[in-house]
């Protein structure tokens, strides 16, 4: 990235503003539309849909093979590929064709300021991106001010049901429930996402759960709460299904949902300590 970015500054903005870009994950695609260098992208990978007009973008890949031939022919200016969300040896290839790659990786809650910040300098647009960064910092810091000094309340959140998978040490989903005030007790897993024995969750009794939108459906892949009445979150209806195209993306959005979520855990957090 430090090479990209010494030669970036060699490069007026306007060609900066007008270099093509192949966006190697859906959150780079949507910042990037968010700063208004979305016209730029000319490829990038499966499920990239937002803004609407992201669905119009080529796609050269997905999180398990990128389309080597294809990129190579779009000869873009830069690739930005998603470090943890593309295949290692797709991107290894990728520079050896001496191609430019810049990689995503934020790690922390507020390093999705700093990436949008470093995705304004590639195109151009460090007014925008600045803002942009600037706007969500203070969204996160004030829910940090709000959430930061009260009472825990335990939190299971549902990553996947099948097998049964949650969120730990440094995930940014388990970022996001610490941030509102809930308290993990698998928070200290080995892993990020770690797979959790069923048994386990029903005997730590969670007082709230959180489960995404797509596992919240009656199919034979999702878990149905209701079968265990003696939880706290079922019995006092805390179960809350967030929208996890926004949670689970490292954008600027996210933090609406997040904000949604921390209100309906405060709800509940109201409750328990109420009793």
């Amino acid at each position: 990235m430090q090479r990209t970015e010494s030669e970036a500054k060699t490069l007026t903005q306007e060609q900066k503003q007008h270099r093509s870009i192949i966006a190697l994950a859906p959150h780079l695609v949507e910042s990037l539309y968010a700063i208004g260098a979305g016209e730029q992208i000319i490829g990038t990978s499966a499920h990239a849909d937002f803004p609407a007009a992201a669905k119009n973008i080529l796609r050269v890949g997905n999180y398990a093979r990128l389309q080597i031939e294809k990129i190579l022919q779009l000869n873009p200016d830069v690739i930005i590929a998603w470090k943890t969300g593309n295949p290692a040896d797709d991107l290894e290839r990728l520079e050896k064709y001496k191609l430019k790659v810049v990689y995503s990786a934020p790690t922390q809650l507020a390093d999705i300021a700093s990436e949008i910040i470093m995705l304004g300098e590639l195109t151009g647009r460090e007014t925008a991106a600045a803002a942009l960064a600037s706007e969500y910092l203070s969204k996160l810091n004030n829910l940090k001010d709000i959430y930061s000094s009260k009472p825990t309340v335990k939190v299971f959140y549902e990553m996947w049901a099948r097998p049964l998978r949650t969120v730990a040490k440094n995930a940014l989903l388990q970022q996001q429930v610490e941030l509102c005030g809930g308290n993990n007790p698998f928070a200290n897993a080995v892993d990020d996402y770690p797979i959790i024995g069923l048994e386990q969750v029903l005997t730590s009794l969670p007082q709230v759960v959180i489960q995404p939108t797509p596992y919240s459906t009656n199919t034979p892949d999702s878990l149905n709460w209701q079968q265990w009445p003696h939880i706290p979150a079922v019995k006092n209806k805390f179960i809350f299904h967030p929208n996890p195209d926004k949670t689970h993306r490292l954008t600027t959005r996210m933090l609406d949902e997040v904000k949604i979520m921390c209100e309906q855990i405060d709800n509940a957090r109201q409750f328990y300590f109420t009793q």
